[in-house]
């Protein structure tokens, strides 16, 4: 069973780095209306040209938090997931000109100070995962 604190190790301001280190942004988490959202504002710059912020909910009736992104680009992403093993992990699909593909967001190696996130897809309903971005969080002073 969830709860509304299930992503509280994310809620802080973070260093955010991928491709080995060579590039890095920054990602900004806080709870807001009251504690029952949590709002991200994801700054890309200068590792990658994208902005782009999300807003997660927990709903306890059916014991799943819900998450909507959107950026500079365009995008838009419907997510919903928990806790599972210690990894945050939430699922969504895209259909485009090539068909509809899985989506998955990943939580992992949670730490006080510093967790994985790993964005990945799958063309056979998650029978195997390819990624597609990894970043390493490391909290900010």
């Amino acid at each position: 069973m969830g709860t509304s604190r299930d992503f509280d190790f994310w809620v802080g301001e973070w260093h955010v780095t991928w491709d080995e280190g060579r590039a890095q942004g920054r990602n900004s988490i806080a709870k807001e209306y009251d504690g029952n959202v949590v709002c991200e504002r994801f700054d890309g710059r200068p590792g990658i040209d994208l902005v782009g912020m999300s807003v997660s909910v927990y709903r306890e009736a059916v014991d799943r938090w819900f998450q909507t992104w959107v950026d500079d680009s365009g995008n838009y992403f419907a997510l919903q997931g928990g806790m599972e093993n210690g990894e945050m992990i939430l699922l969504g699909e895209q259909s485009g000109p090539r068909g509809r593909v899985s989506l998955r967001m990943r939580f992992s190696d949670i730490e006080d100070d510093r967790f994985t996130w790993r964005w990945e897809s799958s063309k056979d309903d998650g029978a195997t995962w390819e990624p597609l971005w990894e970043l390493a969080y490391q909290r900010a002073s």
